[in-house]
């Protein structure tokens, strides 16, 4: 039998490696010159590759879309066989705080090596500018044809070809009679040009709300401030969660984030209050009474009009009230 699989990424390539070997010819074609790409960059390069939750209910419940499709199959392969799996050929899996799983070597070679290595001992070959231009059955099998003029013959094919930039790239899939729900960007950074808070790119707060104004999104998590905006679970997680209402206002919104988590401004409004009568004398800069960074906490500071000098029992109404707002 030939089994040919479109797309050369983790779908792709883990398909192949679980494909039995014997009288099965596997053969994957790959639009670029590479395999695995967006593995490499997953999880600032050290690939996060399962979760540490073990429930599969409460797991299906995390995915923004595709839970009635996703729920047979998590049942039959979740976290626990993903960790298993990568166990089985010599990768040990180490689970942070948040509950995502990395290999222990923090580095995503590690799974690419591992899933390359698995599909290839099986006999696995690889074509690479193979961009596919139709797919249609035949009296012997299935003809795949390609942009390059040449062709290929398969029993089954398994389509793993990933996201596209236009929907176009998806005609070929119509052609043989599927439906396809226009793709839109998921699990993005937010981009903010000219945002001055981006002079502080480097800094991270572990546990912040995002929310989008005007909408239901709200996630709580690690919030890293980039060169170009915001990043981090809590970012990516919104856009997830977001995507298709981000698309339709053209990705024009306002991100609200709360860098105290759950802290109400009448919560900081308390705190301050406290600060102005048991410690006025303090300066505003050096106490940081909410342990925030220390760069973040200067930003804010200077958002609301605080100089460096100010002490807590002199802190005027309206910077009171902005700093409770920031």
């Amino acid at each position: 039998m030939e089994i040919a699989i479109i797309g050369a990424g983790a779908a792709g390539c883990f398909a192949a490696a679980n494909i039995p070997s014997g009288k099965v010819n596997v053969t994957i074609y790959e639009k670029s010159g590479k395999a695995l790409q967006k593995v490499k960059v997953s999880g600032g390069g050290r690939c996060n590759t399962t979760h540490q939750l073990f429930e599969i209910p409460e797991l299906i419940r995390r995915y923004p879309r595709g839970e009635k499709f996703l729920r047979k199959t998590l049942y039959e392969f979740g976290p626990e066989q993903t960790i298993d799996w990568f166990a089985e050929r010599g990768v040990t899996l180490k689970a942070e705080g948040d509950g995502r799983m990395f290999p222990v070597t923090d580095n995503s070679e590690t799974i690419i090596e591992c899933l390359w290595t698995a599909m290839k001992e099986r006999g696995t070959k690889v074509q690479f500018h193979k961009s596919v231009e139709s797919v249609a059955p035949a009296s012997d099998g299935i003809l795949i044809h390609f942009a390059d003029g040449t062709g290929a013959r398969a029993d089954r094919v398994l389509v793993a070809c990933g996201g596209y930039p236009k929907a176009s790239s998806y005609q070929w899939i119509e052609a043989l009679g599927h439906t396809i729900a226009a793709p839109v960007p998921s699990l993005f950074t937010f981009n903010l040009p000219g945002n001055p808070i981006t002079s502080l790119m480097g800094v991270s707060v572990p546990e912040a709300r995002v929310k989008i104004a005007g909408t239901k999104i709200s996630e709580t998590g690690p919030v890293l401030i980039t060169h170009w905006g915001l990043s981090g679970p809590a970012i990516l997680r919104a856009s997830a969660w977001g995507a298709r209402e981000l698309h339709q206002c053209d990705y024009k919104f306002k991100a609200v984030v709360n860098w105290l988590n759950e802290s109400t401004d009448n919560d900081v409004r308390d705190k301050i209050q406290e600060l102005r009568r048991d410690s006025g004398k303090l300066t505003v800069y050096k106490s940081n009474p909410f342990y925030l960074p220390r760069r973040l906490w200067e930003f804010l500071l200077s958002l609301c009009g605080v100089s460096d000098e100010q002490r807590w029992g002199d802190l005027a109404a309206s910077s009171q009230n902005k700093l409770s707002e920031s």
